[in-house]
């Protein structure tokens, strides 16, 4: 004798698809997003943060210091005077600060504080060869 169990869950369910209430669905007979492509662990992470304003408001600010290090030099190229590439690095530096003082939220950071003399050189340098 086969019993039949319907949890809450699945009642609620079902009484919303007798409503209608999943009808005209954004994706509705389309293929799952990603599917077919080889798997990614982080995926729901990279969906997240693309929904999300572009991830700029869901990154823990210790990670968003470690992009803009990782970036500095692809910012400072595009700014026009030395004091700017100063004032870019000393703000850089402050923010690595309060990271490792545990003052924002994230994990850890365990960067170094830029040198201001040596990122100008550089972005003198690139600035010649161009």
């Amino acid at each position: 004798m086969v019993h039949w169990y319907e949890s809450s869950i699945d009642r609620q369910l079902r009484e919303a698809a007798e409503r209608g209430e999943f009808e005209g669905l954004p994706g509705l007979g389309q293929p799952l997003p990603g599917h077919g492509e080889e798997y990614d662990e982080d995926w729901w992470v990279k969906d997240w943060l693309r929904r999300e304003d572009g991830g700029a408001a869901v990154i823990p600010a210790s990670l968003a210091v470690r992009r803009a290090a990782e970036d500095l030099p692809e910012v400072v190229d595009r700014l026009a005077a030395e004091a700017l590439v100063r004032q870019h690095v000393a703000e850089l530096n402050e923010r690595i600060d309060r990271c490792r003082r545990g003052l924002v939220d994230g994990p850890p950071v365990v960067l170094p504080p830029f040198d201001a003399d040596a990122v100008v050189a550089a972005w003198r340098a690139r600035r010649a060869a161009r």
